[in-house]
């Protein structure tokens, strides 16, 4: 047969739309015809593929070769179609039997030697092999992070000679038989370690219970970093579907196959940061910062100190969940469930209401650092924090106060409570969701009302008090939200001017 089809997959962001790989062999002079928007590096497989059918002792043939990777308008780039290409021009030359190929999507690289080397991405290829029905043939070095698709059929491969005879029938391999990724679980810094700042304390324990975004405010030294490294801790644990979506992210963005269960990610990005490397871009999007940070968390330490066309790039993203990257070709859409913690100075020099009146900084100069960060980013920030200078001591007894392990109780007490409510964290929360599970009582609801009026608080910032007051309920495992509740929300939102 002179006519050969093998499927693959290309990768654009986090998705892996299928790609058909057909070779035609047509009398003529001997050439090679590569069609269908290859990138450089899908133009170089020529030679690649050439030199890996000689060296397994296979017979290239001498005729005119076209190959087309449709769709014709999707770009594809990498070397994760040698394989289906090497696989097409041999079923097209009768050295490998053609029907067999249909029930397979193929991915890799060839080393000129025929061997298969990894490629990125393969965790969404594999996915979408699972919907589609078929089974997989990836490099040895993948085949674990393929395995993570429960249900799919993996056939793991070190050299094309391998592949050959497994289809001819002569040596057929038998699935891949997961060993199972390992859960690394990293030793998080205990929460007992930090000093005082119960205030502080208390806020991340809220924030961690709610999934809620935190703003923490004072002079330098009082422990917001500190505070931030020990939130991962308190989190629970992803569940199945989270992990297989930040592994999938991880398999994008990554240079090496996944080798252990993700952890929910703890991403710091420095201020110098520009907005793609914030939100994702390239000429070929990848993925950004926030959408790394997908079911984990996002600190940003020194605030003020970003950009400020970077920072208003999140405002979108901390509402919808998402980032959409759009280019003059096509739109890439990455997930970006990120929580947010901040950390910032009250101002240019840090001592601003510091008791030791170090501060000479201007109202100018004071006015001019804050404007850095604008009203609608401050409005999607749930809790407000200010961390205060407390006595210097060094000699501090351990496990003062709560441990990471006695606070994450709490927290994942407060998430299950949440998910068997309403099925995601109170952060959140839509509007139908709002006014279901968040009903006051006439008298609550006139007194917050009023409250937020005197405050000055936007409509969005009030529903934002209200899951936080939502948070607080859970905590204490009320069934509806007190009066005590709402104003300790309220205590976390700074006035309007």
């Amino acid at each position: 047969m002179s006519l050969a089809i093998v499927h693959s997959r290309a990768q654009v962001g986090v998705e892996a739309p299928a790609v058909t790989v057909e070779a035609h062999l047509a009398n003529g002079l001997p050439s090679l015809t590569l069609v269908g928007l290859p990138e450089t590096a899908v133009k170089e497989s020529k030679d690649r593929v050439r030199s890996a059918i000689l060296n397994a002792a296979f017979e290239f043939p001498s005729k005119r070769i076209t190959l087309n990777l449709a769709p014709a308008d999707l770009p594809k780039d990498g070397g994760r179609f040698d394989l289906a290409i090497a696989l097409g021009i041999l079923a097209a030359s009768g050295q490998v039997p053609a029907g067999s190929l249909d029930e397979y999507e193929c991915l890799g690289e060839l080393a000129l030697s025929g061997a298969v080397r990894p490629v990125q991405g393969v965790l969404p290829a594999a996915l979408a092999a699972r919907k589609a029905g078929r089974t997989l043939l990836v490099p040895q070095a993948n085949a674990e992070e393929a395995s993570l698709a429960s249900g799919l059929k993996v056939i793991a491969v070190e050299h094309l000679l391998q592949i050959a005879a497994h289809l001819n029938g002569s040596a057929p391999l038998e699935p891949y038989a997961a060993q199972g990724l390992l859960r690394q679980s990293l030793p998080y810094p205990d929460l007992a370690e930090v000093q005082g700042q119960l205030a502080a304390k208390r806020a991340l324990l809220v924030a961690a219970a709610g999934s809620h975004n935190l703003l923490l405010s004072g002079p330098p030294g009082t422990g917001k970093t500190l505070l931030a490294s020990r939130l991962p801790g308190l989190l629970p644990p992803l569940d199945e579907s989270e992990a297989l979506q930040v592994a999938a992210i991880h398999s994008v963005a990554s240079h090496t196959p996944l080798q252990h269960w993700p952890q929910r990610p703890f991403r710091t990005p420095h201020h110098s940061a520009s907005g793609p490397a914030l939100v994702g871009g390239g000429s070929r999007p990848q993925p950004g910062e926030i959408t790394l940070a997908h079911q984990g968390v996002l600190f940003l330490d020194e605030l003020p100190e970003f950009d400020r066309k970077v920072l208003e790039v999140l405002r979108e993203p901390l509402e919808s969940g998402h980032i959409v990257i759009a280019r003059a070709r096509d739109k890439v859409r990455f997930p970006a469930r990120f929580q947010l913690v901040a950390a910032m100075n009250p101002c240019p020099c840090g001592y601003l209401g510091d008791p030791s009146n170090r501060c000479r900084c201007t109202p100018e100069q004071i006015q001019r650092y804050r404007a850095k960060l604008s009203g609608p980013l401050l409005d999607r920030i749930d809790l407000h924090l200010t961390v205060a200078r407390e006595s210097t001591a060094l000699e501090m007894p351990l496990q003062e106060g709560e441990s990471t392990a006695q606070a994450a109780a709490k927290v994942a007490n407060a998430r299950q409570r949440q998910v068997r409510r309403q099925g995601v964290a109170n952060a959140f929360l839509d509007l139908p969701g709002l006014r279901q599970h968040c009903a006051l009582s006439d008298a609550d609801r006139q007194w917050l009302e009023n409250a937020c009026e005197r405050l000055g608080l936007s409509l969005r910032a009030a529903h934002r008090v209200l899951k936080v007051a939502r948070t607080l309920a859970d905590l204490a495992e009320r069934q509806s939200i007190g009066r005590e509740h709402l104003a300790e929300a309220l205590q976390y939102r700074p006035a309007a001017g």
